[in-house]
């Protein structure tokens, strides 16, 4: 099978856990051509379940991620299924046995990527929806003064509580399943992620957007459970639950200032993010709401809060559904770019 990736291989790698990744690999995409000052770089790391062909929509000819300016990394998440992941690492640490990994995990091992595959010491621009923002959020504080711009839109620096208890519903669904066993199922638990997506559904989209009838007017399903199974369900009956789990807690421990730089203190980590910003949360998601990102942006020197005029929710963010939205997103990196 072809695949249209390549693997950076990491080697051992020691987690903030504790536990080592041995062999760990990071699969990432390119785009473009790294140009001979290698300054022509944006960092564009992937979200919840999605996988770098799932990033693609914002990545184009005349799109502010042109690869005729510009050279775009795509590195794929840990527990995403393409880098290491329950699904793909060897016994012993394979399954339900694949160990927690943080996003400054994550961000360490494509700051490496970055460094010693390319040897690219200055990025343009780091973005990223969801959890990718979440990462987004990571590089500006982790590598202050190598990025110019940061744009993290619809995620969050630390996952809020409110975020914690939605993500213990979407876990619980899925655990419930009599074949789970544990996370040492022989098959599929299939009933445990059709129940994960429809408690999925009613955080997504917006009130909003139901009320809009937008799943029948404008995605085109014939009624709203052809939307929950074919929209909601299609999306993660093709994922491995373990590895679902394995992001799951990524998200829920997401928090900018869980490290050795920053020991616990979150404004002081914000307030390192030197990179122009602009924040970007979905003025309707039910995630990661705009007084969330109010917060982030009064402890940040340099950034600017741009709510995304939607009624798509978190769905405003991507991957790419509603073209006004894309269209709003795009306009604003290239503004942040100065292109």
């Amino acid at each position: 099978m072809s695949v249209d990736y390549e693997i950076f291989d990491c080697g051992d790698v020691q987690l903030q856990s504790g536990a080592t990744i041995r062999d760990c690999k990071l699969a990432y995409k390119t785009f473009g051509t790294l140009n001979a000052n290698k300054d022509n770089v944006i960092v564009y790391p992937t979200w919840y379940s999605g996988q770098h062909y799932e990033n693609e929509w914002l990545v184009g000819k005349g799109m502010a991620l042109d690869p005729d300016k510009y050279f775009i990394i795509i590195p794929n998440m840990f527990g995403n299924g393409l880098s290491s992941s329950p699904s793909n690492t060897p016994e012993p640490y394979n399954a339900a046995r694949f160990p927690n990994v943080t996003a400054y995990d994550n961000v360490c091992q494509q700051h490496r990527l970055v460094t010693e595959k390319f040897g690219i010491e200055k990025i343009k621009l780091v973005t990223g929806w969801s959890m990718g923002a979440l990462q987004t959020f990571h590089w500006g504080a982790m590598y202050p003064d190598m990025m110019e711009a940061i744009a993290p839109f619809c995620g969050s620096a630390k996952c809020s509580r409110h975020n914690f208890v939605f993500l213990e519903g979407v876990k619980a669904a899925l655990r419930a399943d009599a074949v789970w066993d544990n996370g040492w199922y022989r098959e599929k638990p299939e009933k445990g992620l059709r129940a994960m997506a429809r408690v999925y559904a009613g955080w997504g989209f917006s009130q909003d957007f139901y009320r809009a009838e937008l799943d029948l007017n404008t995605l085109g399903y014939s009624s709203l459970e052809d939307f929950l199974v074919a929209f909601w369900e299609g999306l993660f009956l093709p994922k491995d639950a373990n590895d679902l789990l394995t992001m799951a807690w990524t998200w829920q421990n997401g928090d900018l200032s869980n490290n050795e730089i920053y020991k616990g203190d979150y404004k002081k980590a914000l307030g390192a993010i030197k990179a122009k910003a602009y924040v970007m949360p979905g003025q309707t998601d039910l995630y990661f709401p705009v007084a969330d990102s109010e917060i982030e942006v009064a402890n940040m020197p340099n950034a600017v809060l741009i709510p995304v005029p939607s009624i798509w929710g978190h769905f405003a963010g991507g991957p790419g559904i509603n073209p006004d939205d894309v269209r709003f997103i795009d306009d604003k990196l290239k503004e942040l770019l100065g292109d």
